[in-house]
């Protein structure tokens, strides 16, 4: 067993390293980043505190710890689900806010930890059916109280009217409509930055500038012609990182939709429908059931996978987190050297760009 949780915990160190990197670092503490931090603390809560359970339970399809856990486990592990898509929704609002509409909505930091907090109360508050309803019961009723074996932590409901409006409603809510609604918003962001032209540049411009390679400009004559230069390459670097961020935030809301499908359409079959109350070939809906487990904890391990190919940022910091202290060192004094010189940089151009206006005035 513990070779099997030993792959879990790189990926809670992983998780953790998400959480670091951006509590540690001034400049990481965007709005985005801090709702990735709530996703990558979501995705912890589900490998520590369910993965364990619900590995014995897929070995032993029996059990083993108690009246207590047998509610707070699975009300853990729906609020992890309801953190989750929510907070993967306040991120695609706050992205189609900046921009589709930046003018609308100013977004900010205190206002993404009020979020945060909002998203857990009322992840904690629309869960609380869930532990009410989970209980354990012995498949064998003659072999209560007797030994351990053969008990099971389910739902019980006091009619049958009552899952079936309860799990309706769960599906709906914490996987479908969010679900459509961030599809609708990334399918406007990706309108937005890929298929109209850039910001405040003709198309002209945008098929003479897409090919520069934006670098330090040396002086020479006709000073406005650089500074236009370098203000179409910040343009064209802001757009460039923005499509980043998007492409990284809709992989993993992809991720998250093909993880949490399986289970959210079992769920629905079994609670809603009742489809496999007759069937006689349990093995294979087990087997369903736990593959469908196991995709949870798989979109868990993946996003700091995800973090780590699509985003420069948090790529240097793993390696920084995972590297001995004199090369941490190292790294760290160079962007500090490179940022110096980019602030001098970006001095002397708005400087020249002050100049350029008072002689425009001038003249």
């Amino acid at each position: 067993m513990s070779l099997l949780l030993s792959p879990w915990a790189v990926f809670d160190c992983a998780s953790f390293s998400v959480c670091f990197a951006v509590l540690k670092n001034h400049h990481m503490r965007t709005v985005t980043n801090y709702f990735i931090v709530n996703l990558s603390f979501a995705d912890v809560l589900v490998t520590i505190i369910c993965l364990p359970a619900s590995l014995v339970v897929d070995i032993t399809e029996t059990w083993f710890f108690g009246k207590t856990l047998c509610k707070i486990v699975p009300y853990l592990q729906t609020i992890s689900v309801s953190v989750s898509v929510l907070t993967l929704s306040c991120i695609a609002q706050d992205r189609w806010y900046a921009i589709c509409h930046p003018l609308m909505f100013k977004s900010t930091a205190k206002r993404a930890r009020k979020s945060i907090v909002v998203i857990w109360v009322v992840s904690c508050v629309i869960m609380i059916p869930q532990a009410i309803v989970m209980e354990c019961s012995s498949l064998l009723p003659e072999l209560t109280n007797k030994t351990s074996l053969f008990t099971v932590c389910d739902e019980h409901w006091g009619a049958e009217i009552y899952p079936k409006v309860y799990h309706t409603c769960f599906f709906i809510v914490t996987y479908f409509a969010p679900l459509c609604l961030m599809v609708l918003a990334y399918i406007q962001i990706c309108h937005k930055l890929w298929c109209q032209q850039l910001p405040g540049s003709t198309s002209v411009m945008q098929r003479k500038w897409r090919s520069i390679q934006c670098s330090a400009p040396t002086p020479w004559p006709g000073e406005p012609v650089r500074l236009r230069t370098s203000t179409v390459c910040a343009e064209i670097k802001q757009v460039r990182a923005r499509r980043k961020a998007a492409r990284m935030l809709m992989v993993v809301l992809f991720v998250f939709a093909l993880c949490y499908l399986p289970i959210s359409v079992l769920n629905v079959m079994k609670r809603v429908f009742g489809t496999f109350k007759k069937t006689d070939d349990r093995e294979t809906v087990y087997a369903w059931f736990t593959f469908s487990h196991w995709l949870i904890y798989a979109n868990s391990a993946a996003n700091p996978i995800i973090y780590n190919f699509l985003s420069g940022k948090f790529r240097g910091e793993f390696k920084a987190a995972f590297s001995c202290k004199g090369q941490n060192q190292a790294q760290r004094t160079r962007p500090r050297a490179s940022t110096d010189s980019r602030k001098s940089l970006s001095t002397q151009v708005n400087n020249m760009d002050n100049v350029s206006r008072i002689s425009d005035q001038n003249v």
